[in-house]
């Protein structure tokens, strides 16, 4: 009865069920997409995407590009292209927002495809959008609760795999499916599963995103044509749940939908990488400043010494990272940089900064221990040793940007205006950040892209 149960809910869903600080986190977790979406355009994955696949994609002009720089007209391309474009853009930087239970990026595969639909089919009102990318966030995180951790540990990619389901509850919700029809888009969105851990540190791990995005807004889409698919398609004896994990739990899981919130839960990322470095990125940057306030050289480094949980490893092992992209996946390279400059921005995981000699010779500094009963994914101790013996050390509770330590109002509007500012200027970014910052009160969203 899983897929009949969240099918029922979502399409029940009203505005007036979500409480203020929902509204507010999910406010919060568009802004931080659409920032993400608009600096990740500049990279190169999402560019190759669109010069191979814009030629095959012959739709109407009707949904925005969040980062082209062009004029409006260059800015918009068919709705399935965009999801697949701001999807990609919006995971190549790996600075999105993470539900931590279960490191799924909700915002990336939902407001994708919910946006390209909304502009396409509008006009949609802010609430209306609202409503619909909680529902589809709602969908893959308790989806991705309810497999957590065998379906990641086993190597799936659970943003992408949960993420197409969200699409087609989000875009399900938005377009007025019947319950039956949710449960078809479901399970159309279902057997597109894509997505692994192998890929990590290339332009895949964002296609991931992208795909995921688009292919939940065409299962919906088809769904609202009649077309048909399992009604369980997620708990059959070979449906999702049991095809993709060991365990499953859906049922209690979706027994909490619309009583505990997995939106309220939602972290964003202070550094453009994978989130368990982010305990050694912040005790790192806290030593840089420590060793110039005691007046050390950091160049008389001899040793940088970290203490961490195994998954560290697991995730983020690579010891000699060649590409940015590999950078954001090694945890020597997030402590070299870390204590070399005190900060950890999209500008130190690039192919000039990882292959950079300083911080090469800093990375073969780096040793690694685990130890899973001192420390739990988002804890780390770094431990500094100069040429003459002393040590400075630093241990990381509750990383920046998690729940018990989260990044303010002040440092998400800096992080969007940083992101954007120096691919569209800092008058379009501030108009942007204005723009999605008040979408609540949009009676047509689909004008968003008018207005930066």
């Amino acid at each position: 009865m899983a897929t009949l149960q969240l099918a029922s809910w979502a399409t029940n869903l009203t505005y007036a069920d979500l409480t203020s600080p929902v509204i507010e986190a999910a406010v919060k977790s568009v802004y931080n997409w659409a920032g993400c979406a608009i600096g990740g355009y500049a990279q190169d994955a999402p560019r190759i995407a669109q010069a191979t696949t814009q030629p095959f994609f012959g739709g109407p002009p009707t949904s925005s590009i969040l980062g082209s720089n062009g004029s409006i007209s260059d800015a918009y391309v068919d709705a399935q292209l965009a999801a697949l474009l701001n999807g990609i853009a919006s995971h190549i930087d790996d600075y999105d927002d993470t539900h931590l239970e279960t490191i799924i990026h909700p915002a990336g595969p939902v407001a994708s495809a919910l946006l390209a639909v909304a502009e396409w089919q509008g006009p949609v009102t802010g609430e209306e959008f609202l409503t619909a990318f909680v529902a589809g966030v709602e969908a893959e995180c308790k989806l991705g609760l309810s497999v957590t951790p065998e379906h990641y540990d086993v190597g799936w990619h659970i943003t992408s795999t949960t993420g197409s389901i969200g699409a087609a509850v989000a875009v399900g919700k938005l377009t007025g499916l019947d319950t039956i029809q949710m449960q078809n888009a479901i399970g159309v969105a279902a057997t597109q599963v894509v997505g692994m851990q192998e890929y990590f540190g290339s332009m895949t791990k964002s296609f991931h995103v992208g795909r995921a995005a688009q292919g939940g807004m065409l299962g919906a889409l088809l769904a609202k044509n009649n077309f048909t698919s399992s009604l369980q398609g997620l708990e059959a004896k070979y449906g999702w749940l049991h095809v993709v994990s060991t365990r499953e739990n859906a049922t209690a899981y979706f027994d909490q939908l619309g009583k505990i919130w997995e939106i309220e839960k939602n972290t964003f990322k202070p550094f453009p990488c994978g989130i368990v470095l982010h305990p050694t990125i912040d005790a790192a940057i806290q030593l840089h400043n420590e060793t110039i306030q005691q007046r050390k050289d950091v160049s008389s480094v001899k040793s940088i010494n970290l203490q961490v949980n195994s998954e560290v490893l697991v995730l983020t092992g690579k010891t000699n990272p060649t590409t940015g992209l590999e950078g954001k996946f090694s945890v020597c390279h997030a402590a070299a940089i870390g204590l070399l400059y005190g900060e950890a921005t999209p500008a130190y995981f690039t192919d000039d900064a990882v292959n950079n000699a300083t911080v090469v010779q800093y990375r073969e500094k780096v040793n690694v221990m685990t130890d899973d009963e001192r420390f739990s994914t988002d804890q780390a101790t770094v431990t500094i040793e100069f040429e003459d013996g002393s040590t400075l050390e630093k241990h990381i509770e509750h990383a920046i940007g998690s729940l018990e330590n989260p990044l303010t109002d002040a440092d998400l509007k800096k992080k969007f205006l940083d992101q954007v500012a120096k691919h569209i200027g800092e008058t379009r970014a501030e108009r942007a950040y204005a723009a999605f910052k008040g979408i609540q009160n949009m009676t047509d969203v689909g004008q968003l892209r008018t207005l930066y």
